[in-house]
């Protein structure tokens, strides 16, 4: 059988020389592989938290929703105590973005915003 084998590597990869070492399997021997190939790291989906105490912490939530791989888990509880009007001007410009980028937006509870990127949709309940 082993010469078999060494007839056929020798018709694809050439005649075997002296000098290579020629794999023969010793007993009980397990060999180990190694994992598949490693995945980029943009391919992922990333869900992040933001907390919400001013309108101007806005800019980074749409600086990822914009790059397209995070859905955003927003605590907008501390504007909202805080000015329910920049909370407004806030969720606005949210919406507008998620608009744009062709994602979707929605509440979730009384304190919290989800903005996803264009890959996802968020589900509604329909309440007929």
């Amino acid at each position: 059988m082993k010469d078999f084998f060494l007839g056929l590597k020798e018709k694809f990869a050439g005649p075997v020389h002296e000098e290579e070492e020629v794999y023969e399997p010793q007993g009980e021997e397990y060999l180990e592989l190694g994992s598949a190939a490693p995945r980029e790291e943009k391919s992922r989906v990333l869900v992040r938290p933001f907390v919400m105490e001013e309108f101007e912490d806005i800019k980074e939530v749409l600086d990822v929703l914009r790059e397209g791989s995070t859905v955003a888990l927003i605590n907008i509880r501390p504007l909202k105590e805080k000015d329910l009007v920049e909370l407004k001007r806030a969720v606005s410009k949210l919406r507008k973005t998620c608009e744009a980028i062709d994602g979707d937006i929605a509440g979730f509870g009384e304190d919290y915003v989800v903005a996803v990127p264009y890959f996802a949709r968020i589900h509604r309940n329909q309440i007929d």
